[in-house]
C-alpha cells in the first residue's frame, strides 16, 4: 500500500508546495508561403541567377569568335520581302538578279507587311558592292514614297543611259551620288548610292520579272 501522504509520485518528482508550474509546447512550423519568403534573399537570387548569367555569357563569346572582325558585313535574305511584295503589287515586279560574286544584300524594307490588295507597294533592297560601296534598288507605285523622294527630289538631270536595251534617265541626287531611273509601266525604278557608274549599271541590267 502506498506510505500516507504520497501521491504515487517519487520523492524527486513531487512539486513543492507554491511552486509555478511551466508548460513548454513545441511553435507550429511556419506556412510554406513565409518559409519560401524567408529564403528569397539578395544571396540567394544571385546563387540562383549565377548559372543563367554564365549561359548568356557562353552564348555571346561563341558568337563573337564565328564573327570576322575583318568582315563587319552583315547579309540579309531578300526572298520573303520580295514575296510579299510580288503578291500584293498591282505592277509586275522586277528584282535583281543573277548579280556578280561579291554583290550582298544588307538591307530590305516593304510596306507590304502592312497594306492591302490595291494599295501602293514600295520595296528597297541595298547591296554591299564587290567595290566596298552602297548600291540600293527601289521600285515604287506611290511617287510619294519616301524611298523614292529621296532619289528623285531636287535631283540634277543629267542625260539618258542605256543599259541592256532599256532607257535610263541619269541624274544626280542632293546627296551628290549618281543615280538611274525609269518608268515601267505604274511603277518608278530607281538605282542609286555610293557606288561607282559600273556597278550601279550592273545592278540596273540585273532587274528580272520575280518569279517565285
Amino acid at each position: 500500500m502506498p506510505h500516507p501522504g504520497q501521491s504515487g509520485q517519487r520523492p524527486d518528482e513531487q512539486i513543492p508546495p507554491g511552486a509555478a508550474t511551466t508548460v513548454t509546447q513545441q511553435a507550429p512550423p511556419p506556412p510554406p508561403a513565409v518559409d519560401r519568403m524567408g529564403r528569397f534573399t539578395p544571396a540567394n537570387m544571385l546563387r540562383s541567377l549565377l548559372p543563367l548569367v554564365l549561359i548568356c555569357l557562353f552564348i555571346v563569346g561563341v558568337m563573337a569568335l564565328r564573327q570576322n572582325p575583318e568582315d563587319p558585313v552583315r547579309e540579309v535574305d531578300t526572298t520573303s520581302a520580295e514575296r510579299a511584295s510580288a503578291e500584293l503589287a498591282s505592277y509586275e515586279l522586277l528584282v535583281p538578279r543573277g548579280l556578280p560574286e561579291g554583290w550582298r544584300p544588307t538591307s530590305v524594307r516593304t510596306n507590304a507587311g502592312s497594306a492591302s490588295t490595291g494599295d501602293p507597294i514600295t520595296l528597297q533592297i541595298g547591296w554591299y558592292t564587290p567595290g566596298g560601296e552602297y548600291a540600293e534598288y527601289v521600285v515604287s507605285d506611290d511617287p510619294a514614297a519616301e524611298a523614292l523622294t529621296d532619289v528623285l527630289e531636287d535631283a540634277t538631270l543629267e542625260g539618258e543611259e542605256q543599259v541592256d536595251g532599256e532607257t535610263w534617265q541619269r541624274i544626280t541626287t542632293e546627296r551628290e551620288e549618281t543615280a538611274l531611273t525609269r518608268d515601267e509601266g505604274t511603277a518608278t525604278l530607281a538605282v542609286t548610292g555610293s557606288a561607282s557608274d559600273e556597278e550601279l549599271g550592273t545592278l540596273a541590267g540585273s532587274l528580272e520579272p520575280y518569279t517565285p
